[in-house]
């Protein structure tokens, strides 16, 4: 059922510590490694302040993302939140904004990587330095390609080695510090603590960058808002304690001017060896940030692509269950950046784009709280609302403000951007209802929408719980079972199908019979030698029902294909089209197991024919 050049799903791969893994892989990297130095030279040892308002700035965000992530926890995370909430045309604005920040603060890495290798071969020149980042960001496009299990493990290995050399250097550089480094705590004054704020904000904005692969996490009521929480609180920990060892035990004049201030560290008391492991640690936070960036940014144009706000090609699923064709969109993009843009710029653009979603995000959440739709049903609630993400809004704005007219200018620049792509190309191609015309039909009284945003959020509820599995393995269970042991006409086995589906789901048995007829003349209906699905979409609501047909003599359909043993016979009303195919993949899954059909024509009976279809089924691979 997915094939390559079709959309379909991504596979549920991901567990709490691939989740903790990306997360804090998104977050130590060029704000630890690149930024403690220039973020110096602004404010001082003052920076410590400077970072400890980040870390408490993105609370309000990481709160209300763990809120819609765990009631719509679907390809794209702040996209699908921002567009359900607000509207495709916001939604396109927030899509494009989280799609090109996380593609900036991943090149933002891979750059680093180029700066770091500089240490490693000072010989090398700038372009030569940006070619090693554009290698990597091709090395991570293939690991990318090859599936996101692939790419859970090799952050997990990355993260894990190097949280340890972090902490290395935390109790080693200790015994080095000297108090008079702090003397001058704030040499340009309380003001330049909050612009620095803002420059370093992209330094945390990894952290909900799991949100964007909500789709592909084992369980993500629990696991999203644990991995985010313990993410934030061991690497918030973590960079104030490198940095305040940094400030303690480097020169203040060598700091301010320093790109790889932790290696410089690192060599006041380990000497070369120290700068060498220190850069080594660097290369592994840029490997992980680059990789994870990659992985996320990719599913926020497949998210726009599945809602038509892009090209459809961008929601393609390959045969490994990735992105293929969104995962090298994102990849050349981001080579482009490496190559023509600046190092301040990078920060600078990634930073401002950040806050710009994070307020999206925290409205995001307040709209959908207060229309107080029945299907919203997170598994976890942010707390103190709406006081937190008042709160949180405010300082966010300040801090844009705080960043100068540069910042204020590029946000109005990507507004206009995704303003006009949503005009000239999204505009007639979609009409969807979401939650923000709820919330003014609250206020104005007047009724003009469905529940349209209710059945999709009921979709995902069925599909985040399991629900449908549930629901398909009582299906096997209690279905009727039509057992021949003689030959029998394909005509003759139609009618006495639909007279059985008519009865159960109160529709007419001679459409019924004629649907199936049509429907069992078509080739395509056989999916395994011996094994055929005859399905139908059929009009009315909630209506599914399920038949099993075991023919022990074989039905002839045609001179073309060999006799049939197993017949699956699936009709179902449209809005029960997403269990509907489920229940078809499901089904073409059970049919490749190998000597299904053996077992199914040997079947001593009933029971023993369903024990057959469940044990093939569950031993299926989780797509």
């Amino acid at each position: 059922m997915e094939k390559e050049g079709k959309t379909g799903n991504l596979k549920k791969e991901l567990g709490l510590l691939s989740l903790f893994a990306i997360a804090s892989g998104a977050m130590i990297s060029s704000g630890l490694f690149i930024l403690p130095g220039i973020a110096y030279a602004k404010s001082g040892p003052a920076v410590l302040i400077a970072y400890a308002i980040a870390s408490l700035l993105i609370i309000p965000a990481m709160l209300s993302k763990a809120e819609l992530a765990t009631a719509m926890p679907k390809t794209g995370g702040t996209y699908f939140f921002i567009d359900r909430s607000m509207g495709p045309m916001m939604g396109t604005i927030g899509g494009f904004a989280a799609w090109f920040s996380l593609a900036f603060k991943s090149a933002f890495a891979l750059v680093g990587i180029g700066v770091f290798a500089t240490l490693l071969n000072p010989g090398f020149t700038e372009l030569q330095t940006k070619l090693v980042a554009v290698f990597f960001c091709i090395v991570f496009t293939a690991i990318n390609i090859r599936g996101t299990k692939h790419t859970g493990k090799t952050q997990i290995v990355l993260v894990l080695g190097l949280l340890s050399l972090l902490v290395f250097y935390i109790i080693a550089g200790f015994f080095f510090i000297n108090p008079s480094n702090f003397d001058n705590f704030a040499p340009h004054g309380f003001n330049s603590i909050f612009s620095t704020a803002g420059l370093i904000f992209i330094s945390f904005g990894g952290l909900t960058k799991i949100c964007s692969v909500a789709e592909e996490c084992k369980k993500p009521g629990r696991d999203i808002p644990l991995g985010m929480f313990l993410s934030w609180g061991i690497i918030s920990l973590l960079y104030l304690l490198v940095i305040f060892v940094t400030i303690g035990i480097v020169e203040p004049a060598l700091l301010g001017e320093s790109l790889t201030p932790i290696s410089l560290g690192a060599g006041t008391f380990l000497g070369e060896i120290g700068i060498v492991i220190m850069s080594i640690a660097a290369i592994l936070a840029f490997i992980s940030t680059a990789n994870a960036g990659i992985l996320a940014a990719s599913r926020d144009p497949m998210a726009m692509g599945k809602d038509r706000l892009l090209p459809s090609s961008f929601a393609k699923v390959s045969k490994r269950g990735t992105p293929t064709f969104s995962i090298l969109f994102t990849s050349v993009f981001m080579i482009l950046v490496i190559l023509f843009l600046d190092l301040e710029s990078l920060v600078k653009t990634a930073s401002t784009l950040k806050i710009l979603l994070f307020l999206f995000v925290i409205f995001s959440l307040i709209i959908m709280r207060e229309r107080k739709i029945r299907n919203y049903r997170p598994k976890f609630r942010s707390p103190f609302y709406p006081w937190v993400q008042l709160a949180g809004a405010v300082g966010l704005v300040f801090l844009l403000i705080e960043m100068g007219l540069i910042p204020l200018l590029l946000v109005g620049g990507f507004i206009l951007f995704g303003f006009l792509w949503y005009w000239f190309f999204a505009r007639d191609r979609i009409w969807r209802e979401y939650t923000l015309l709820h919330l003014i039909e609250r206020i104005t009284g007047e009724k003009s929408t469905g529940y349209m945003v209710d059945e999709e959020l009921r979709e995902i509820i069925i599909e985040r719980d399991d629900l449908e599995e549930q629901r398909f393995e009582n299906l096997i269970k209690k279905c009727e079972v039509i057992d021949l042991y003689k030959y029998l006409p394909p005509d003759e086995l139609a009618r006495i199908i639909a007279e059985k589906l008519a009865n159960r789901l109160d529709t007419d048995e001679e459409k019924l019979y004629g649907l199936i007829m049509k429907r069992e003349k078509d080739s395509n209906v056989v999916i395994h030698p011996g094994i055929a699905i005859v399905s139908h979409i059929i009009k009315g609501r909630d209506k599914f029902e399920m038949l099993l047909v075991r023919s022990k003599k074989g039905i002839i359909l045609s001179d073309d294909v060999g006799p049939i043993h197993a017949f699956f016979v699936i009709v179902a009303s449209p809005n029960q089209k997403n269990f509907y195919l489920h229940s078809l993949m499901w089904i073409v899954q059970v049919a490749e197991e190998t000597d299904f059909e053996t077992e199914w024509i040997i079947a001593k009976d009933d029971e023993e024919l369903k024990d057959i279809i469940l044990a093939a089924w569950k031993k299926r691979e989780s797509i």
